[in-house]
Formats: C-alpha cells, sequence, structure tokens
C-alpha cells in the first residue's frame, strides 16, 4: 500500500477542515457505490491520506500536525455532514494511526515509519503464547473498521506477562498481511465503514509492537522518559479521548438532517388541508424544537472536550462514566432528531438512496456501537453519582 514520507510540511487547521470537505464530497458523490461494495473507496482512502488527515494525529517528531482534540472533532463533523461511513474512517484512521506513539520507540518508529494506515479491535478475544522476546498471537475478531485499506491492525489480548500478577489488557500491533481479512460487512447502516473480520493463526508479535492498553490508560503516557509534553493525547484520559469521534459523527450527520428538513419542508404542501408547510405553525415547531435540540447536543459536546482537556488541570477527578453519559446523550439526541424529523416528513421521506434515509440509517447505526450505548452509559454513571464503581472505561 502507498506510503506516507515522514517529515512531510504540516498543515494548518483551515487546510484540514478544506480537506475535510473534499473528502465528504466525494464520499457523497459515490454513496451508492459505498453502500453495494460495503466500503468506501479507493479514492476516499487517497483523498483521507493526501489531505494529511490519516496523520494529523500523530506527534510532531513523527511529522505530524499534532493538531489539538476540538480540531479534531471538527474535522470528523465536516466530513459527517456529507457521508457518516466516511466520517468514521476519517475519525478511525487518525485515531489508530496515532496509537503507535504508546509503544516502545523501536515499535513506534517501525509501525510510523512503514506509513500505512492502522485500524484496531479492542475486543480482548484474541489468545496469546510466549515465545522469546515476543507473544505468538491467536484470534478472531468481527468489527474491523477500514481493514480493507490498512497496513496494520492492533487486536485486543489479554496476556500474561512473567511479571504480572494477573493478564494485562494489551493491543499487538500487526501486520494485515498476516491475517486473513473475512469479507462479512453487510449491516443496516455505516456500510462505507468496510467494517469486516479477521482472523489471526499464531502471528509473531514482538514486545516493541504491544501497545500495554493498562498503562496507557494509567499513566497517559508512552513507556520512555523523555517524550513530547505536548502531546495533545499524552494529558488527557485514554479511553474517553479515543471515543471522541463518536458523538461528532452523529452531530454532523443531525446537521445535515435538519437542514434537508429544511429544504423539503419549504417544498411541501400537505394535502388534507392545503397549506404550505414552512407557513405552518406544526412544521415551524418541529424545526424549532429540533434546532434547540441540536444545540443542547453541541452543548455537551463542547463540555465533553473542556473536560477532556482540562482533565489533569482539575485533578483527574472527571469520572470515566461521566464522559460515557455525556457522550451517548448527545448521540441519543440526534438520533431523536434524525427519527423525529423522518416522522414529520411522512412517506415521501422513505425512498431508498435518498439523503433522509441514508443519515438516519447512519446515525441510528452510531448509537448501536458498544461506546455509544445509552442505557448503559446512564447505568454506570448513576452507580458512581452513588459512589458505586462503574467499572467502565469512558
Amino acid at each position: 500500500m502507498e506510503n506516507y514520507a515522514v517529515g512531510e510540511k504540516s498543515v494548518t487547521v483551515e487546510e484540514l477542515l478544506a480537506g475535510a470537505e473534499r473528502i465528504g464530497k466525494l464520499a457523497e458523490q459515490e454513496a451508492a457505490e459505498a453502500e453495494k461494495n460495503a466500503t468506501i473507496s479507493q479514492n476516499v482512502v487517497d483523498l483521507i491520506k493526501e489531505t494529511k488527515i490519516a496523520r494529523m494525529m500523530l506527534p510532531k517528531k513523527y511529522g505530524g500536525p499534532q493538531a489539538d482534540l476540538k480540531t479534531f472533532a471538527k474535522v470528523v463533523r465536516k466530513v459527517a455532514n456529507y457521508n457518516i461511513s466516511a466520517a468514521w474512517l476519517s475519525y478511525l484512521y487518525p485515531l489508530h494511526n496515532m496509537l503507535p506513539a504508546f509503544l516502545p520507540e523501536k515499535g513506534a518508529d517501525e509501525v510510523i515509519n512503514q506509513g500505512g494506515l492502522i485500524c484496531d479491535i479492542f475486543a480482548a478475544l484474541g489468545k496469546a503464547e510466549r515465545d522469546g522476546d515476543g507473544y505468538r498471537i491467536s484470534g478472531k475478531w468481527s468489527f474491523v473498521s477500514g481493514v480493507n485499506y490498512s497496513d496494520w491492525v492492533g487486536v485486543g489480548v489479554m496476556i500474561q506477562f512473567p511479571e504480572s500478577e494477573k493478564p494485562v489488557y494489551c493491543l499487538p500491533m500487526i501486520n494485515v498481511s498476516e491475517v486473513e481479512v473475512i469479507h462479512n460487512w453487510d449491516t443496516f447502516g455505516l456500510r462505507g465503514s468496510g467494517s469486516n473480520q479477521i482472523i489471526a493463526n499464531d502471528v509473531y508479535v514482538p514486545m516493541e509492537r504491544i501497545l500495554r492498553l493498562d498503562q496507557a490508560e494509567l499513566t497517559r503516557r508512552p513507556p520512555l522518559e523523555e517524550y513530547d509534553t505536548d502531546y495533545p493525547f499524552y494529558h488527557v484520559p485514554f479511553f474517553p479521548s479515543f471515543y471522541l469521534g463518536f458523538g461528532y459523527m452523529a452531530l454532523g450527520g443531525a446537521e445535515r438532517i435538519l437542514q434537508e428538513f429544511k429544504v423539503l419542508t419549504e417544498k411541501r404542501v400537505r394535502l388534507m388541508d392545503g397549506v404550505r408547510e414552512s407557513e405552518s405553525p406544526r412544521s415551524q415547531r418541529v424545526l424549532a424544537e429540533m434546532t434547540t435540540d441540536f444545540h443542547v447536543a453541541e452543548s455537551l459536546l463542547d463540555k465533553y472536550i473542556d473536560l477532556l482537556e482540562n482533565y489533569e488541570k482539575d485533578g483527574c477527578k472527571t469520572q470515566p462514566s461521566e464522559f460515557f453519559a455525556i457522550r451517548t446523550k448527545a448521540i441519543k439526541i440526534c438520533v431523536d432528531i434524525a427519527v423525529r424529523a423522518l416522522l414529520t416528513l411522512g412517506g415521501g421521506a422513505l425512498y431508498k438512496g435518498g439523503p433522509m434515509e441514508l443519515f438516519l440509517r447512519d446515525i441510528i447505526s452510531v448509537a448501536t456501537h458498544k461506546t455509544s450505548l445509552y442505557e448503559d452509559a446512564v447505568a454506570a454513571y448513576g452507580k458512581d453519582l452513588f459512589g458505586f464503581e462503574s467499572g467502565v472505561r469512558g
């Protein structure tokens, strides 16, 4: 696969957002093809690379622009205005490509300097057996988003290290050429994400390519004595910051739903009374309420980023469950906006392939991700509020 050059020229926020718009527009043009093929195209992936968005979260040491969390969120939201599947990968590729920043230096250099895209699956379903200075990894993992165009895949495994009392949560980095990809992605929504299954059979991974997620979560730092103290991801809780983009995908999609609703409503005349809907208190009220709900979701996600950025300044006191609850509440509001818009527009919005149908399916699909489940989030947050351990990671 095509590699990057390390030390490339930095890009501005404006250039990243302009690139996000190009990605989104291209993905929207190719939406029908992506639905049929169950993946975005090589054209869209090439644009994610060309615009430097794939490397936007890398430390400056490796030639990345080292974008902050707010810029990252804006990029994801912008792509989602046009196509949520493309936003899914415009979020996950740069996010996963920064994972080596938490590896030992030798492993980070190997993976990052190779230049390929990275995908991952956190579910700890694999097995590991010690072999010399590394481990042999086996297992089967589903929902591996973006694997079709990736060179590396991180896979969730519990590893029993000799010095550890119990197994440790890890993410070994494997070359995709060493696993079998099962093309089984046939879903209700987010079809363009190409989230296929992989199977690894006795794949050797050296220690320097095994990311210890327990340490990344606990320390928020790489296993190095000297590191870039300005790097944003070294000062925020690992999992809540990692899950940032799901809310902004839903937000960008809901923003587009509101635009579509307004356009379709302005043209609509109800047969039962002959009233133009843009002049009717019915649709005026619905649009007003959905728009104010959208502002609530937007403000919740602003709060989410503020809590992330001030996490260490605030004494690391924000519970993972609070991040979980805030993020999923914002996503739930976006789902409610999409459903209400469709129910208000009526049967005319049901036709397959239209923006309303596609965005509704994709927003609902974002909400089904394990990190977006609202009922799980509020149950966990409630436990913590009453002083019980929720056990969630964020």
